[in-house]
């Protein structure tokens, strides 16, 4: 349920998009260099962007270094990291971990099964560096899980796990930013379960999946219901942002949070709708 949270590429300019492309590169690496080949499996965009988050509101000392990467190694790259690089990094492993759990559990997939055995190594290293948060996120994945089990179909309370996931992720430390972080991460995270229900919701009815809109797919003004739902958590999340003191890379961050995420989401509403008008010729 990762990667909704995306730029726009078509609006930065040339040099923000090499920026954002660092970082992206850099958290890549860093997988590499803390877990693994294996780790860089589960690098995401949603993580990227709380990686140029965070680092915007803390201002850590940050490395610019080149580099080549193995999967295109004709030129070099630029990749940037910072302590806060490796919290995002090992709390990526970590969600990927859980997820591969969750799938293997309610779908008996196995190729995530075999996945949790090459990461579990890894996986309980990074329990021992945070063992109060990675303990509330299990616990909070866990109380998802039993939710969609009971086939329960508010959005509203699904989502809100996945908001309070995402919520504990951004808070990177505790201090005078910790409820502003807190609510922006709570309102994105359920904007990202939102969104994925609504992108797989054919993939899932066809499976015999859990999916929260199973009961309201149907209904004539379903993509504008979604979309509404999608306005007010992202209102509210921009709302919170605007609230933190970030200057530096500012006008990435805003290209994700009031333009990428709706590119996005467009784009699922029009593929849905083209599928609609090839089954009525």
């Amino acid at each position: 349920m990762f990667g909704y949270v995306l730029i726009n590429k078509e609006e930065l300019k040339f040099k923000e998009y090499d920026v954002y492309k660092s970082y992206y590169c850099g958290l890549c690496q860093t997988l590499n260099n803390r877990s693994g080949r294996f780790s860089q499996l589960t690098l995401n965009y949603d993580m990227t962007f709380l990686q140029l988050l965070l680092t915007g509101l803390y201002e850590p000392e940050t490395k610019i270094e080149s580099f080549r990467c193995k999967l295109h190694p004709l030129k070099k790259y630029i990749k940037r990291t910072n302590k806060i690089t490796d919290y995002i990094a090992d709390m990526n492993l970590f969600l990927a971990y859980l997820n591969c759990i969750d799938d293997w559990e309610d779908e008996k997939k196995l190729s995530r099964k075999i996945y949790t055995f090459f990461i579990k190594n890894k996986v309980k290293k990074i329990k021992k560096k945070y063992p109060e948060k990675t303990e509330k996120l299990e616990k909070i994945l866990r109380k998802s899980s039993d939710y969609e089990k009971k086939k329960e179909y508010d959005i509203d309370i699904i989502s809100s796990y996945s908001g309070e996931l995402m919520s504990e992720l951004f808070l990177y430390k505790e201090d005078e930013w910790k409820e502003c972080l807190s609510r922006m991460g709570f309102f994105l995270g359920k904007y990202i379960y939102i969104i994925d229900a609504y992108e797989d919701i054919e993939k899932d009815l066809k499976k015999g999946n859990y999916n929260p809109f199973k009961e309201i797919y149907k209904n004539e003004d379903f993509d504008n219901f979604v979309e509404r739902i999608l306005t007010m958590m992202i209102s509210e999340c921009a709302r919170e942002f605007e609230n933190l003191p970030i200057i530096e890379d500012v006008d990435i961050l805003r290209n994700i949070l009031y333009s990428g995420v709706w590119a996005k989401f467009k784009a699922i509403r029009n593929k849905r709708r083209q599928v609609e008008e090839e089954k009525n010729d």
